[in-house]
């Protein structure tokens, strides 16, 4: 190529660089029509969630689920449903905060052989290291955009470890900068709703699943369908460990009362981490 052609292409790619791209606006372009009031990231355009950031949600909540076998009744999508309930209630008691996308992939056993709940099919595992560097970009990335508060929770105990280690990690790589990270382990402590539970006179005896009275309020407070409430009304088996589910009217009254009361306890963990 001369050194005229070159030029000139040097002065169309130019130019062309200061074209408006309609992949990729003006971050700064106005918003042309009036948000929706969530506090869910994946339910938000980008202008809304800008614009609520400007507005001072600067705390964010990244929560970790799971896909794992749940017994004969309840979906593999159980910890990610009840994060649905609790993460709302938690993001508003909280204020000014926004929950970003719940993660499903979490470590559930060794893929190959199988062990734990990887024993059965349709739980998707993560070996530990791809599971930490999944949550190190996530909250990296959620610092990049201006996060000033990061909040860690998890719904299931082989998430708790990966995500205290994530959460150390980060804050010693990010000392000096506004904003903090923190690992919240409270909310997976569920005592004080078992006493409530007992305290309302519902005790449980366990049927050897890995399932529980509790969880199936919560998550038939949230979706009926993921605990198959039609099937097994059909069937005659709509109960857990003895506690009969029905009417669902009450039982979903008591799953709403759960997703506050952990709601509550884990806003009081957040402030103590917050404010060490």
């Amino acid at each position: 190529m001369d050194r005229i052609s070159l030029s000139l292409t040097l002065l169309v790619s130019a130019w062309l660089a200061q074209l408006p791209d309609p992949v990729r606006p003006d971050p700064n372009s106005p918003r042309p029509i009036a948000a929706v009031d969530s506090v869910f990231l994946e339910d938000l355009t980008w202008m809304e969630i800008r614009d609520a950031m400007k507005a001072g949600k600067d705390t964010v909540i990244v929560a970790t689920g799971g896909i794992e076998q749940n017994g004969p009744y309840l979906v593999l999508n159980k910890h990610n449903v009840v994060l649905r309930g609790t993460t709302e209630a938690i993001a508003k008691k909280v204020g000014n905060t926004l929950v970003a996308p719940i993660i499903p992939f979490v470590p559930e056993g060794d893929i190959e052989p199988p062990s734990l709940h990887m024993l059965y099919p349709g739980t998707i595992s993560l070996r530990e290291p791809t599971y930490q560097a999944l949550l190190t970009d996530i909250c990296s990335s959620l610092k990049t955009h201006g996060f000033k508060r990061i909040i860690l929770i998890g719904d299931s105990g082989g998430n708790q470890p990966g995500m205290k280690q994530v959460a150390a990690d980060l804050s010693e790589k990010w000392k000096g900068s506004p904003c903090r990270i923190v690992f919240v382990p409270e909310y997976y402590q569920t005592g004080h709703v078992t006493n409530w539970l007992e305290s309302q006179g519902i005790r449980q005896t366990p049927e050897g699943l890995h399932d529980d009275f509790a969880m199936e309020a919560t998550m038939l407070a949230v979706n009926p369908e993921s605990i198959r409430m039609k099937e097994r009304i059909a069937a005659g088996n709509f109960r857990i460990n003895g506690v009969n589910l029905a009417p669902a009217e009450k039982t979903i009254a008591i799953g709403r009362k759960i997703i506050d009361l952990r709601a509550d306890h884990t806003v009081k963990a957040i402030h103590q981490a917050l404010a060490q």
